[in-house]
């Protein structure tokens, strides 16, 4: 058997492959960065490979359960059909922030039950596992304590759907990386059928109800499982957390939705209020470039190359990248259409949030936005009907916005939240001097077929058509879009950034970004020199497309003001300064505006449709109130329902 000591690592670069030293950090023979892939080991028999075998003439056993891929170049060999334990991972790839993937399995025997091996797995990028949540609780702050069980809490249902909650019950499986809580692996429920538990991994009570293998964990348990917790946190919030806990162990049916929605709607006012007594102070730049090879720019962002204010208020922030699809004349067209129509929803939206006296739960929140983002959606397919677009023809737009969330606390106020809204494959990243993180996740054919249940990543990305789009702003009507809105808390300075494929393809953010954050956290780099720096490596790195980049730096600080947040949005100008929108060709605006232009090609000019005006109709009345609808909708939803025909006959979702 070859150990570590004979074991080589093999060079990712297709045209060498050259044997390294484990030890090595780049090729020394073309000197291409090595990739040191730490997978996390789960399965029968596991703990029986000592440190420093190799197995399966690839696989180097660094230390217990965690393996080094020697041959990362190389795809999975995998020759059967993928065991149930295997399908979770691949149902929940899209929540791979805090949830590890399937990377390979390794075949024990012809009859065993194979290995799974876990890419993403809470592993440093020294092959070191992180540290548990239990180790860091009793030191962590206030804010962080919450956050943490938060984050919990919000990945119950998406675990629950796979039968996997009991991944949140053990203290062994739950790591932290500073605010993020990450899973080392996904235990089944069904813990007598649940082979991929670790052994390592032991329950607190075998003979409690909670370790039954028929029985489905409940509030009561997790309240249970969080009440040490609970004792042992900050003096601030040790009182109402013991009290929620005990307030959950007296519900012991299965865990419904509602139930816990009820649990996060008392966490969630606690969470607000201890961040709000962190002062914050948040800086934004963006800019959009058409590229080298290119002659049009069908990106578009928000704010395009100027600064908006910072110290004059706590005014919701926006920023936003739109990558138009569909060629000149037809993605610049969507892309600026999007914005445009975000701008005038989103006024709406935070005028409303600003009256609210309560605070305004996350999942409403989220819902409005999903609201808005449809409207967009079918404004943009409107106009693709109304000029007879079809197929290919037709235009649309990927999405990736960021937005600022002020709430009213009956302890003054809070703007920490953050909500990230994605469609398409323009990224969004989180950035300290410590790591960067990935937010969003591409809408593609690749990542289809891993959510489908059908390959792994690094397989379906073999696929002739892998990076294509599957969802896009526009192509298709709003019954058919995946939103994802992603909430988070801003607890720790950080950047935010905000980037079509210009610069994200080819993994140049995650080449580039060290350099650069530590520059701008450090006071080194103003934000706009930061986004021309990322331009210029988009375009002399890759180039082959136009590129969009916004920046939003937040930095906790205790000794700047805190500021009430303003009623709404400021009125701007709707063409922002260097903006794409004044370089429009006089077809592509009159396409944008609806000026006479002749339409696309068609066989036939389609005569007007009564719908699109009801669209238009819809459209204004959530402009006028985009969060008023949305709490209606909540509150009322079979009368909602009812004016909503009444308005949009014939055009339900």
């Amino acid at each position: 058997m070859q150990t570590m000591q004979t074991m080589q690592i093999q060079c990712p670069n297709p045209e060498c492959r050259h044997p390294n030293s484990l030890s090595d950090r780049q090729c020394e023979q073309c000197n291409t960065p090595l990739v040191h892939q730490y997978l996390w080991a789960v399965g029968a028999n596991v703990a029986e490979f000592p440190v420093g075998a190799i197995v399966g003439g690839r696989y180097a056993v660094t230390s217990p359960r965690i393996w080094l891929d020697t041959q990362p170049a190389q795809l999975p060999d995998v020759s059967f059909n993928l065991p149930d334990a295997a399908l979770p991972y691949l149902h929940l790839y899209v929540d791979r922030l805090h949830l590890p993937g399937l990377y390979d399995l390794y075949a024990q025997g012809q009859d065993a039950t194979p290995i799974l091996l876990l890419e993403n797995a809470p592993i440093t990028a020294d092959g070191v596992m992180l540290p548990a949540l239990e180790s860091l609780w009793s030191s962590a702050s206030p804010v962080r304590q919450l956050y943490w069980l938060w984050q919990l809490l919000d990945l119950w249902q998406p675990l629950q759907r796979e039968g996997v909650t009991r991944s949140l019950l053990m203290a062994e499986n739950l790591r932290v990386e500073g605010w993020r809580v990450r899973i080392r692996e996904l235990v089944a429920d069904e813990i007598a059928s649940a082979v991929t538990v670790s052994p390592d991994i032991e329950f607190p009570d075998l003979d409690s109800p909670l370790n039954s293998s028929t029985h489905a964990p409940t509030l009561a348990d997790l309240g249970q499982f969080w009440q040490p917790w609970a004792d042992l946190a900050q003096p601030e919030i040790r009182e109402s957390l013991r009290a929620l806990c005990q307030q959950m162990q007296t519900l012991t049916d299965p865990i419904e939705p509602h139930d816990v929605q009820s649990i996060a709607h008392q966490l969630n006012p606690l969470l607000l209020e201890q961040a709000a007594q962190l002062p914050l102070k948040l800086t934004i730049a963006g800019a959009t470039n058409t590229g080298p090879q290119r002659t049009h720019n069908e990106d578009t962002c928000y704010p395009d190359q100027f600064q908006l204010p910072t110290n004059d208020g706590l005014m919701p922030y926006v920023a936003i990248v739109c990558d138009g699809v569909g060629g000149h004349e037809g993605g610049e067209v969507a892309s600026q259409l999007a914005l445009r129509s975000l701008k005038s929803l989103l006024r709406a939206f935070f005028a409303e949030i600003a009256e609210q006296t309560e605070v305004v739960p996350p999942e409403v929140i989220a819902e409005q936005l999903i609201e808005v983002v449809r409207i967009v959606n079918n404004q943009i397919a409107a106009q693709n009907d109304a000029q007879g677009r079809s197929l290919r023809q037709r235009m649309g737009t990927t999405l990736v916005m960021a937005l600022q969330v002020p709430q009213k606390l009956s302890t003054g106020s809070n703007s920490h939240e953050l909500y990230v809204v994605h469609v398409g494959d323009s990224r969004a990243y989180w950035l300290n001097l410590q790591s960067c993180l990935r937010l969003t996740v591409d809408d593609d054919v690749a990542v289809r077929e891993v959510r489908l249940g059908r390959s792994l990543y690094r397989e379906a990305r073999q696929r002739p058509d892998a990076a294509a789009l599957v969802q896009a702003l526009g192509t298709r009507g709003a019954d058919t879009l995946q939103i994802t809105v992603q909430r988070f808390l801003v607890e720790e300075d950080s950047l935010l950034l905000l980037c079509s494929d210009g610069l994200s393809d080819y993994q140049r953010v995650e080449q580039s970004w060290e350099a650069i954050t530590q520059e701008v956290m450090r006071g080194k780099m103003s934000l706009e020199f930061a986004v021309e720096s990322w331009i210029t490596i988009a375009n002399q790195q890759n180039g082959h497309d136009n590129v969009s980049i916004v920046l939003m730096h937040c930095q906790i600080n205790p000794t700047i003001q805190l500021y009430e947040p303003r009623s709404a949005i400021e009125p701007r100008s709707e063409t922002l300064p260097g903006s794409t929108e004044t370089e429009l060709t006089e077809s592509a605006r009159a396409l944008l505006y609806d000026e006479d232009a002749d339409p696309a090609p068609t066989s036939e000019q389609p005569a007007p449709r009564p719908w699109l005006v009801a669209i238009g109709l819809f459209a204004a009345l959530l402009a006028a109130g985009a969060i008023g609808l949305g709490l209606w909708r909540a509150a009322d939803p079979i009368g909602f329902q009812q004016t909503i025909d009444q308005v949009v006959p014939g055009d339900r979702e």
